[in-house]
């Protein structure tokens, strides 16, 4: 059973990685749409040159992001806990 502390610890761990996946969603949003979208809007839609880069563009971020991530955890592994007070 978890005690009141502990859920709330908890809690907040878990907002704190939502907001941290949010601000990786628009990072990809915003990086990928600079890079793809045509900003004269001529179409509706997407052309397929504009789908097939924000495929490629998603991709490498998100593969970027699990490269950093794997690095980081190495690194924190290395590095043992963080001392308590």
């Amino acid at each position: 059973m978890m005690t009141s502390e502990q859920r709330e610890q908890a809690f907040a761990m878990a907002n704190q990685e939502m907001e941290y996946r949010v601000d990786l969603f628009n990072k990809l949003v915003h990086s990928c749409y600079e890079k793809c979208i045509d900003k004269r809007f001529k179409d509706g839609d997407l052309n397929v040159g504009e789908t097939a880069c924000v495929d490629r563009c998603s991709s490498k971020y998100w593969q970027s992001v699990g490269i950093v991530g794997q690095l980081l955890g190495a690194n924190q592994a290395q590095q043992g806990p963080p001392a308590t007070q």
